[in-house]
C-alpha cells in the first residue's frame, strides 16, 4: 500500500526576492536602530568627557586667576560658583519650561555666566592681545563645557515638547531666510491663534491656497466676486480656522438660530398653556362659589319660610280668640256658656285647622329641607365633577406639554438627520471629485511612465550599441547603465538612486553597487550624455 504526499512547494526567484525584500528592509532598519544607539552612547561618554575636562580646565584656570586677583582661600570655590551657577540656571530654566512656566530671563543670565566664564579662562593667559594663541587655548576649555551643557538642554526641550503633543514648536530658521515676509506672517498667525505646530499651520495655508485657487479659477480669476459664504476660508484667515470650519460657519449659525426660535415657540406655548389653566382655575372656583351662594340661599328660604308660617298661626287664633270673646260679652250672660262652649269648641277646631296648617307648614320646611339637602348633595356631585374636570385638565395639559416636548425632540432629530444628510451629500460629491481627479492623475502618470519607459528603452538599446561599438569592459558598461538610470530616474542626483535599487539591477553586492554609483557620478560630471536621454 502507497502513500500519497503533496509536493513540495516550489520556491521561484521571483518569491524568493519578494519574501528577501522586507527581511532585509527588517534587517537595515534593526541594522540602522543600533548604529543610532552606539551614536547616542558614543554622543553621551564624549558629552560627559568633554564637560569634565572642560569643567576641570577651565576650574584650574579660574582658581589661579583668582589667586592672582587676591581671593584668597575663596579662589578654590570662585570657578565652582561661576560653572555651577551655569548647570544650575539652566537647569531651573528647564524645570520651568517642563512645567509650563517658563523665564526666558534665567536663559539670558546663565548665557551672562557663559560670557563672563569664557572671558576669565581667556585673561588667565594674560592680557587677550598680547598672547592670542594662550587666549584662545583657554577660552577652547569652557566653550566645550559650555556646548555640552547648552546641546543637553536642547535635547531635553525637544524631548518635553514631543511629550506634550507640540512636535516642531517654530517657524523654522531656514524659511525665515528664504521667505522673511511670509515666514513672520506665519509666525504672527501661529502667536495670535495659538496654533503650537508648524506642520498644522503650514497645512492649513496650502488648505486656504488651494482653495482660493479654484475659487480663482471658478470666477475668472478673482476671487473677490464669489459669494460671502464661500470667501469665507479667506476672510477668517485670521482667526486661524481652516476651510472646512469656515465653511461650517454659516450652517452652524443657521442651526443656532432655528434653535433659538425652536426654544422661543416653546416658551410662548408654555406661557400660554399656563395662561389657560390659570383662566381654568379662575372659572372652576368662581363655578363653586356661585354654587355655595345657591345652596345657602335656598336653606335661608326654607328656615324663613318655616318661620313665617308659625307667626302666622299664632296671629290667626289670636285674633279669632279676640273676635270670640267680644262675641261672648254682646250676647250676654244667657248664652255666654252655650256660646263660649261653642266658641271654645270652633276655636279647638280653629287650633287644630292652625295646628294642621302649621303641621303642613312644617312638612313644607322639611321637604324645603330635603330639596336643600338633595341641593348640597348636587352641589358636592357638581364639586366632585369639576375636581375631575381640573384633574382631567391638568393630564390634558401634561399630555400636551408632553407632545410639544416630543415634538421639539422630533424637530431636533429631523434637523440633525437633515444636517448629517447634507454633509453625506457633501462628502460624496468631495469623494467624487477627489476620485476624478485621482483618475486624471492616474492616467497622467502611467502615460508619463510608459513614455519614459520608451524612452530609457531607447536610450538603454543606443547606449548598448553604441558601447558594442566602442568595445567598453564589463565595468564601463556597468558604470554607464548606472549613469543612464541617474540621468533618467534621479535628474542627474546620484543620491536619487539607491544603492538597493543600483544592486537588484546589476546583480552585484551594495559595495560595488556604491563603487559604481561613484563612478557613474564622475561620469556624468565629466559630461556623459546618451544622445536618446537627451533627445
Amino acid at each position: 500500500m502507497t502513500t500519497m504526499t503533496a509536493p513540495a512547494p516550489v520556491s521561484t526567484p521571483a518569491a524568493t526576492a519578494s519574501t528577501a525584500r522586507p527581511a532585509a528592509s527588517g534587517a537595515r532598519v534593526v541594522a540602522s536602530d543600533k548604529l543610532m544607539l552606539g551614536v547616542a552612547i558614543l554622543a553621551a561618554v564624549g558629552g560627559a568627557a568633554l564637560a569634565g575636562i572642560g569643567f576641570s580646565g577651565s576650574y584650574s584656570a579660574l582658581r589661579d586667576l583668582g589667586f592672582r586677583h587676591g581671593f584668597g582661600d575663596f579662589s578654590y570655590a570662585f570657578p565652582v560658583g561661576v560653572d555651577a551657577g551655569i548647570v544650575a540656571l539652566l537647569a531651573m530654566d528647564l524645570h520651568l519650561i517642563r512645567k509650563g512656566a517658563p523665564a526666558p530671563w534665567l536663559r539670558l543670565l546663565a548665557h551672562g555666566f557663559t560670557c563672563a566664564t569664557i572671558y576669565f579662562n581667556a585673561a588667565s593667559a594674560g592680557p587677550l592681545l598680547a598672547n592670542p594663541t594662550g587666549t584662545g587655548m583657554h577660552a577652547v576649555i569652557p566653550i566645550m563645557f559650555v556646548a555640552v551643557v547648552e546641546a543637553g538642554r536642547r535635547l531635553v526641550i525637544r524631548i518635553t515638547r514631543i511629550e506634550a503633543g507640540h512636535g516642531r514648536d517654530g517657524v523654522p530658521l531656514h524659511r525665515w531666510l528664504l521667505a522673511p515676509w511670509p515666514s513672520f506672517r506665519m509666525y504672527r498667525r501661529m502667536r495670535l491663534n495659538g496654533i503650537a505646530s508648524y506642520d498644522q499651520a503650514v497645512e492649513l495655508e496650502r488648505e486656504r491656497l488651494v482653495y482660493r485657487v479654484m475659487l480663482e479659477r471658478e470666477h475668472g480669476g478673482d476671487w473677490h466676486k464669489a459669494p460671502s459664504d464661500q470667501r469665507l476660508p479667506l476672510t477668517m484667515e485670521r482667526f486661524g480656522l481652516s476651510v472646512d470650519e469656515a465653511l461650517a460657519l454659516p450652517m452652524e449659525a443657521e442651526e443656532a438660530a432655528r434653535l433659538r426660535a425652536e426654544r422661543t415657540a416653546a416658551f410662548e406655548a408654555e406661557v400660554s398653556a399656563r395662561a389657560e389653566a390659570r383662566a381654568a382655575e379662575l372659572e372652576i372656583a368662581r363655578l363653586r362659589t356661585a354654587g355655595r351662594v345657591e345652596a345657602a340661599g335656598f336653606e335661608v328660604g326654607a328656615e324663613t319660610a318655616t318661620a313665617k308660617a308659625h307667626a302666622h298661626a299664632r296671629t290667626v287664633a289670636a285674633v279669632r280668640e279676640a273676635e270670640a270673646a267680644e262675641r261672648l260679652d254682646q250676647a250676654g250672660a244667657v248664652m255666654a256658656a252655650a256660646t263660649a262652649e261653642q266658641e271654645a269648641a270652633e276655636a279647638r277646631q280653629r287650633a287644630a285647622e292652625t295646628d294642621r296648617v302649621a303641621a303642613e307648614t312644617e312638612q313644607s320646611a322639611a321637604e324645603t329641607r330635603r330639596r336643600a339637602a338633595e341641593t348640597d348633595r348636587e352641589a358636592a356631585a357638581v364639586e366632585r365633577a369639576r375636581a375631575e374636570d381640573d384633574e382631567a385638565a391638568e393630564q390634558a395639559r401634561l399630555r400636551t406639554a408632553e407632545t410639544a416636548k416630543r415634538a421639539a425632540e422630533a424637530e431636533e432629530a429631523a434637523a440633525e438627520a437633515r444636517r448629517r444628510a447634507a454633509e453625506a451629500d457633501r462628502d460624496a460629491a468631495d469623494a467624487a471629485r477627489a476620485e476624478a481627479d485621482l483618475r486624471h492623475a492616474a492616467e497622467t502618470a502611467r502615460r508619463g511612465a510608459a513614455e519614459a519607459r520608451a524612452r530609457v528603452a531607447e536610450a538603454e538599446l543606443r547606449a548598448v550599441e553604441a558601447e558594442d561599438t566602442a568595445k567598453l569592459t564589463p565595468a564601463a558598461r556597468a558604470t554607464r547603465r548606472v549613469a543612464r538610470m541617474i540621468l533618467a530616474d534621479g535628474a542627474g542626483n546620484p543620491e536619487a538612486v539607491t544603492l538597493q535599487t543600483i544592486a537588484e539591477a546589476l546583480d552585484v553586492s551594495l559595495a560595488t553597487a556604491s563603487q559604481r554609483r561613484a563612478d557613474a557620478a564622475d561620469l556624468i560630471a565629466d559630461g556623459y550624455r546618451p544622445a536618446a536621454l537627451t533627445a
